[in-house]
């Protein structure tokens, strides 16, 4: 499957590079036909900070005391975190990194000894993909439980230019992926079609069916 993996880099910072695959991929949520790549953004601190710092040119006018990192974003997120305290609104602030627990439902929770960092804070959320946007409803539903106040969300790569009325920062688009789609589970083309699923697909990776 590797094999077919297409590379492009991103519009502003030819640094910063996702890969694709084409195929017939499925999700918790939905198939979709191309599995996106961002183990190098995630794990090679060089390229997560390139990410954080094209992140943050638009987000210096934005109040943020929380950074919340969901699918792995972490290192990019103290990365990002170093960017907005060094200049903008948020300059000399220093920036809460954190990322919420599942609880044996599956919800997201923080425990009592983070929710300061999270309670009545301006919080911009941090995602690897966005391609329903179910992910971010689930982390919008717990900030209301925690008292969060959502004031960004970002992401590396979105299918979607919005969420809950705010833009989704992103340094990678569905306009980049050639014929990049998403499909509801029930109702797949690629299923229909009778082609097989390549692969299992979540935050962490792949795994190969």
């Amino acid at each position: 499957m590797e094999s077919r993996m297409s590379e492009i880099s991103a519009r502003h910072n030819r640094h910063i590079k996702i890969g694709y695959i084409p195929g017939h991929f499925a999700t918790n949520h939905s198939h979709v036909n191309n599995y996106m790549d961002m183990t190098m953004m995630k794990t090679q601190h060089k390229m997560a900070k390139e990410t954080a710092k094209e992140l943050s040119t638009k987000l210096m006018s934005v109040q943020i005391d929380t950074i919340i990192c969901l699918e792995g974003t972490e290192m990019i997120g103290a990365f990002l975190a170093s960017e907005l305290s060094g200049g903008g609104m948020n300059i000399g602030s220093d920036i809460n990194v954190l990322t919420p627990e599942l609880n044996s439902n599956n919800q997201m929770v923080f425990r009592d000894n983070t929710q300061k960092a999270v309670w009545g804070k301006n919080i911009m959320l941090l995602i690897s993909s966005v391609s329903t946007g179910k992910t971010i409803n689930r982390m919008v539903e717990c900030l209301q439980y925690y008292n969060g106040n959502l004031t960004a969300i970002s992401s590396i790569f979105s299918a979607r230019k919005e969420s809950h009325g705010f833009e989704i920062n992103c340094i990678f688009s569905a306009d980049d992926v050639p014929n990049y789609d998403t499909y509801p589970a029930g109702d797949c083309p690629l299923c229909k079609a009778g082609q097989k699923v390549d692969a299992i697909i979540n935050s962490f990776g792949y795994s190969k069916i």
